[in-house]
């Protein structure tokens, strides 16, 4: 493919389209199950326990889906690198459709329960384990080099949009039916399924012969440690949204603090998906291209800066703090897109082909680590501290991270732009059999 800056627009390839209606599709179901799951487990366990003990519940949720993610993150890297990629997105569409389906049944039935919801919630994060690098790798397989950053940006819109639409669907959905909440999502699963289906043959990457795969797994690992610029993107967004998980403990603000319900928990949880897709819109027409490093550090601590401002509306009059507290999480949202985008261009511009599925996938890693373990942080800490002093204490401890990883890391203050170093695959392979 020709890398020239004349090359033409990603929405000009149809195998780039059918990705793009496709990843919308599965990132709207996935992010309305998600925000199910975590809604109807809180509200089940508010049963027969009290708000901490029910706020450690949406820790478990959140741990139920990392533990998959974490133990399997050395094999699902090896698996795209070395497996079609289209197949395994299919395979694992299928199988969140099927779990989207079992909850719409059990729901509609009467016989929903923690056990079930937590079983399901495994399912999923064996699911995302597998699809997260087969997407991530598939990417750059669709589009020239040239334009691969536009890729990357319409293809955050396509997340960021079906992140927000997910989950007001989700929380509108199941104020009206809980079940159809469910059926909605499996249906989406499927119009998802039949996308990726339809892109054609692409290129593979060619497979390392006489090489085990466990030290081909090692590998990944041995890149990432090797590029520091990477690695500090990644690993600053894994310890930042770790800390300011203030997204994980949306249903207990919701609930028992600001008191709106089931509605005003769907209004505050697609505020940081509104924040995100506008900033990757705006990326996606003028896609950032200086000062990288120091534009990705900001970012990062006005998310924290916005955590802390969301978690002090618990103390502000009742009739502004739900604005206030929207208004806040669109601003995090913004941000942490920033750092969204920062990050995938430098992982897919710096990564070779050859491993990209196993450098992907250590990114998923971080990212379910930030997202889902943060989630369990948050629920634990909750139960400890209260959620209240969790959100901003956490807000606290994600701009004290990034003022270390500023120092810890001077690659990351000093990039400019996402100009990768010259990597041909011979080096690679040269370098990774040493």
């Amino acid at each position: 493919m020709s890398s020239s800056a004349a090359a033409p627009h990603p929405l000009h390839f149809g195998n780039f389209r059918a990705y793009l209606v496709g990843r919308f599709c599965a990132t709207l179901a996935q992010y309305s199950m998600m925000i199910l799951l975590a809604w109807q487990a809180y509200n089940v366990a508010r049963e027969t326990m009290s708000t901490g003990e029910a706020s450690a519940q949406l820790g478990l949720i959140g741990l139920a889906q990392f533990l998959p993610l974490f133990f399997l993150t050395p094999v699902t890297g090896w698996v795209a690198d070395h497996f079609d990629r289209r197949i395994i997105t299919r395979l694992t569409l299928a199988l969140l459709m099927l779990a989207a389906a079992v909850l719409a049944f059990a729901t509609y039935e009467g016989w929903v329960s923690l056990p079930l919801i937590f079983g399901i919630a495994v399912i999923v994060g064996i699911a995302r384990a597998f699809n997260g690098p087969a997407y991530g790798a598939l990417a750059p397989n669709l589009v020239p080099p040239a334009v691969l950053p536009t890729a990357i940006a319409l293809s955050s819109v396509a997340w960021q949009t079906g992140d927000i639409l997910g989950k007001a669907v989700g929380g509108y959905a199941y104020a009206i039916e809980p079940w159809a909440a469910y059926a909605l999502s499996a249906a989406l699963f499927g119009v998802g399924l039949i996308s990726m289906m339809m892109i054609g043959p692409v290129p593979q990457p060619p497979r390392q012969q006489g090489r085990h795969p466990i030290r081909q797994m090692i590998d990944g690992f041995t890149y990432l440690k090797s590029n520091r610029l990477v690695l500090a993107t990644i690993t600053l967004d894994l310890f930042a949204v770790l800390l300011a998980g203030a997204t994980a403990l949306l249903p207990v603000y919701a609930r028992d603090i600001l008191h709106v319900g089931s509605t005003g928990y769907g209004h505050l949880a697609i505020a940081p998906g509104i924040g995100a897709a506008l900033t990757a819109l705006w990326f996606s027409f003028r896609p950032m291209k200086t000062q990288v490093g120091l534009k990705m550090l900001a970012a990062v601590i006005l998310f924290g800066l916005a955590t802390i401002a969301f978690g002090c509306t618990a103390f502000l009059p009742r009739d502004i703090a739900v604005e206030a507290g929207i208004a806040a999480l669109i601003v995090l949202g913004g941000a942490d897109m920033v750092s969204v985008f920062v990050r995938q261009s430098l992982v897919q511009l710096h990564t070779p082909d050859a491993m990209r599925g196993r450098v992907s996938s250590l990114s998923q890693l971080t990212i379910s680590a930030s997202n889902e373990l943060g989630e369990a942080e948050s629920g634990f800490l909750a139960a400890l501290v209260g959620p209240i002093a969790a959100v901003i204490g956490g807000g606290v401890g994600a701009i004290l991270v990034t003022i270390f990883w500023a120092r810890l890391f001077p690659e990351l203050r000093l990039a400019r732009t996402f100009d990768p170093p010259d990597l041909r695959e011979a080096d690679i392979s040269q370098e990774t059999a040493q």
